[in-house]
Parts: structure tokens; sequence; C-alpha cells
């Protein structure tokens, strides 16, 4: 079974059984080591994860971290169980700050079998942060999270790896939740901004209360007109590449082109239809990679999807040679959206 059908497993039994999971014990059964088995770690292994860790240099004594994760002979992973009622706050940090500077563990996670937050030392080495650099509700995975989760299976475990988008991860999950409160509990000094000019009496706290619901149904409709342009935008080019196939525009020859790969130049194209006819824009499709080219033409390369392997890459063109790319996800390739526009416009004549 799939890390992404166990996850799926572990997220129904949170949603219909959560009641039964009042207790720390309960969250660790039914949640946390399933939740390590599915990681690929041998939770029968008292050698690997490790029940009720204790390091003698913390200097308190009785005090223990739920589960250590060892992996070749040191301290990788603490993990501290709460409730599934508790709201996790950084005061439940204690035990994992005092052990982190103490140990070779290089990430915490704090759950209580509903909510995990991941925690490392970006603003300071070996000082956990307060600020969890990846939040998720396991009741409500989203596809994206399984590409991160990933890092941390047992076969794959990388330090560096994980580390490369914690920071990225970290602040964008702070920003997300900024804006969240914002739409919900939109503060007065920005119901001020957007609606300055609209009202030319005294803002009263009666004008403040009328305005806050507009300006947060407001911003509702904004975000849902966006989703909704961005499949309209999808649909259409769904349409013109069936259009393209039909003219022998992506050439088959016993090649098979994956959902990936279609998915991987339709977001290339979304990117760079600013700058170029998007007409201009193909699909041409090979043994070792899936090319994104200008004009069907191989002197005119956007990008190369190679999604054949384990381990993705997309290729850029905006330098003096082709410089392949790491991605994780295929969200990645909207991190490049700057430098696959420097390429569509040198083409763009």
């Amino acid at each position: 079974m799939s890390l992404e059908e166990q996850l799926h497993l572990l997220s129904e039994r949170v949603r219909s059984h959560s009641s039964t999971m009042a207790t720390e014990e309960a969250v660790k059964t039914a949640v946390v080591l399933p939740f390590l088995r599915a990681l690929g770690y041998d939770v029968f292994n008292p050698a690997e994860v490790v029940p009720e860790f204790t390091a003698d240099a913390v200097g308190k004594k009785g005090e223990k971290v739920d589960y250590a994760i060892k992996l070749d002979g040191e301290i990788r992973i603490l993990i501290e169980c709460k409730p599934i009622t508790t709201n996790l706050d950084k005061v439940h940090l204690a035990q994992l700050f005092r052990y982190f500077t103490v140990t070779s563990a290089k990430f915490a996670i704090l759950t209580n079998g509903r909510s995990f937050h991941f925690h490392t030392d970006l603003e300071e080495p070996n000082k956990l942060d307060t600020r969890p650099f990846l939040t998720f509700e396991l009741s409500e995975m989203q596809p994206h999270l399984v590409a991160e989760l990933k890092k941390f299976e047992k076969s794959g475990f990388d330090v560096s790896g994980i580390l490369a988008t914690a920071e990225r991860l970290k602040y964008t999950s702070a920003i997300k939740s900024a804006i969240n409160k914002i739409v919900d509990e939109p503060p007065e000094a920005f119901v001020r901004m957007v609606t300055e000019g609209l009202y030319d009496g005294r803002f009263t706290a009666a004008v403040k209360d009328q305005f806050s619901g507009l300006v947060r149904s407001a911003f509702r409709e904004v975000i849902r007109d966006s989703v909704k342009s961005r499949i309209s935008s999808a649909l259409a080019d769904t349409e013109q590449l069936a259009e393209e196939i039909e003219n022998n525009s992506i050439t088959e020859d016993e090649v098979v082109t994956t959902e990936e790969e279609l998915e991987g130049f339709m977001i290339a194209k979304a990117i760079v239809r600013e700058v170029i006819r998007p007409q201009r824009i193909v699909i041409r499709d090979a043994k070792s990679y899936c090319a994104v080219l200008i004009d069907n033409n191989n002197r005119k390369p956007l990008t190369r999807l190679h999604f054949n392997r384990a381990i993705k890459y997309i290729s850029l063109f905006d330098g003096e040679k082709e410089e392949r790319v790491q991605i994780e996800t295929l969200d990645h390739i909207y991190d490049y959206s700057d430098r696959l526009r420097a390429t569509a416009v040198k083409y763009n004549v």
C-alpha cells in the first residue's frame, strides 16, 4: 500500500473515530504509530522507534519524549504526543525544545493525532524553532502534502533535502495563515485601505462593521473568481491540446505522454501566456524527456520535462546552456516562472 493510501486511511480514521481518542495513549496507538509505520519505520523495533525516550543531559528527572526515531544509530526525529482535544501551542514544545539541544535530532514533531506540527532549527543552529515549518490536519489531507511527507520516509530520509524546502514552507505557511485570518476577520486598517474613497462620512464603529462584512464577502468572491479563471484556463488549454494532437503537433511514435507531462506542459503554458501567444507553445514527447517548444521548433525549447524517473527535473534555457533543476511536485514549476518567461521573451519575435 502506498504512502498516499495509508495516509488516506488514517485521515478517515481521525474523521470517524476522533471521539474515541480522548487520551494520549489512544492517539499514539490509533494514529501516531500507524503514521510512523506508513513512513516505513519499524514501530516494533525499540532500537529504531524508541518509546519514552530520555536523555540524561537534559537534567530533568522523569521527563521523557514520547518517541525518538533512530537512523544509523543517531537520533533524527523527536515526537511528542498530546490528546486529540489539545490545542497545540508553543507551551507544548518544552520537552522537545530541551531534548533537541542535547541530541543529534534535526526534526521534532508535535501532534495531537489530528494536527501535526514539524519543527527544525532554521533560525538558530541546534535550537528548536517555536514556529513550525510544516503543519497539516490529518483529517484534511491535501495532495501536495504527500510529496513533503515522502521526504521523511525511512527509505529516502534526507536531512539536506528537507531543509532545502523547510524555510520556504515555514514562511509560506505563516503567510497563508495570516491571509486566512484577514479573510475571516478583516482588521480595521485593511478595511479602511480597501474602502478608501467609497465613504465620505466619519468611519464610525457601525460603518466599520458594515464594511467589514462587505470586505469579507468581496475577498471570498475574488478567491472564487480566481479559482474559476484557473479552471477555465485549464479547460481551454486542454481543448487546444486535443486540437494540436489532431494536427500532429504532438508526435506519438510509440511514446506515451503521461498525465504528469500533460499537466507540466499546461503549467508552463499558463506561466508564459502573458508574454507569448499560447498558440505558439506546443508539446513534443520523446522517450527520454517531454519537450515544451515554441513554434514546434527544436531550436526554441521553453523547457524539458524529465518525469520518466524517480527524481523529477525540468530544464531551463534562460542562460547560455541548458540547466536542469530538481522539482518535488509539479507546483514547484511555478517557482521558476520568471525564468520561463525570460526564455519565452527571447522567442517573442
